[in-house]
């Protein structure tokens, strides 16, 4: 009997030995496959054209550069020469009325083409035809990076006081952003200009919620868990493609980001609390439109797996936040 015991008792001791190993294996892994985030850019993401001057090439701006314009509004696109021109007119029309109305608004709208294998590019020219370079320009990438390092690149290129990122489809009514200034003006009172105001779809969670399957609501509710568990508190959507930013909060962020598909924006509000950024959060409209680039279950999954990773890595010291930072 007491042999018996013994016996039992080592295999159990082997047994988490083996998981302990395994663990400190993955641990170790974890900690040696973290890189330093990529602000690098291929040669010809250095520059955009002019579509009225047929092979021009003219240089992108940094953003260390004084800032000449009050908005930058930043568009990530992946294939999307069908809903990119419905999204650019919305976004265009209020930019010009408000112009009109406020002679002093200056603006941009540079349109990320993130290694697309359509026309998306083109999409985006006939805009910077029709409304001229200084108000519209492409960013068009040499290979795909995701939305993250899309939406990096954009703002590294932006001249903008106050920059934007808004979703391609125009799920979000362009209007709103003047609900995200509103609060962005409230938190950036006393901020030394760090500030980022997030769109918000929570209010019409009860909507989605009625309308999904069991198993749907519940990989997002536990998606929310883990954002709120393990990086981002106080914000109830974190994943809203409409967000306004400072430019001082523009760098200091996205310089240290790592992440550049579906789990960036939990990234980029986990360095923003950790660099104390003040972020305020605000409903919008919000319609589904049909094309999204998310596989509901499996993108749930991916981002769940990356947002696990993201805190493993800073916990490590894999991954570390310079509180210095600067572009590239």
């Amino acid at each position: 009997m007491i042999g018996l015991d013994f016996q039992v008792l080592l295999y159990l001791f082997g047994g988490v030995a083996a998981v302990a190993t395994l663990a400190v294996v993955g641990l170790i892994i974890v900690r040696l496959s973290s890189s330093p985030p990529d602000l690098s850019r291929h040669e010809t993401e250095k520059f955009f054209c002019d579509p009225s001057k047929p092979g021009s090439k003219l240089p992108f701006p940094s953003i260390h550069d004084k800032p000449t314009l009050d908005l930058s509004v930043i568009v990530p696109s992946y294939n999307e020469e069908e809903r990119l021109p419905g999204m650019l007119k919305e976004t265009t029309e209020f930019l010009e009325d408000r112009q009109k109305k406020q002679p002093n608004f200056t603006y941009e709208v540079i349109v990320v083409d993130d290694g697309s294998k359509d026309k998306t590019t083109q999409a985006g020219l006939e805009y910077s035809k029709k409304l001229g370079v200084e108000k519209v320009r492409v960013l068009t990438f040499h290979h795909n990076r995701g939305k993250g390092g899309a939406i990096r690149l954009g703002l590294f290129s932006a001249r903008g006081k106050q920059l934007l990122f808004a979703d391609a489809d125009a799920a979000t009514k362009f209007a709103d952003l003047e609900k995200l200034e509103k609060i962005f003006k409230e938190i950036n009172k006393e901020s030394h200009g760090m500030a980022i105001v997030c769109g918000s779809r929570a209010h019409l969670q009860e909507e989605a919620v009625a309308n999904r399957s069991l198993f749907r609501t519940f990989l997002m509710h536990g998606f929310h868990f883990l954002v709120w568990f393990l990086c981002v508190r106080g914000i109830r959507d974190t994943q809203c493609g409409f967000k306004l930013l400072s430019r001082e909060a523009a760098i200091r962020v996205f310089s240290n980001l790592h992440v550049e598909r579906w789990a960036f924006d939990v990234e980029m509000l986990y360095i923003a609390q950790c660099l104390r950024v003040p972020i305020g959060e605000v409903a919008v409209n919000w319609t589904e439109i049909d094309g999204s680039k998310m596989v509901p279950v499996f993108s749930w999954l991916q981002m769940g797996r990356d947002i696990l990773l993201i805190r493993l890595r800073y916990m490590l010291g894999g991954w570390r936040i310079n509180y210095k930072s600067k572009a590239q």
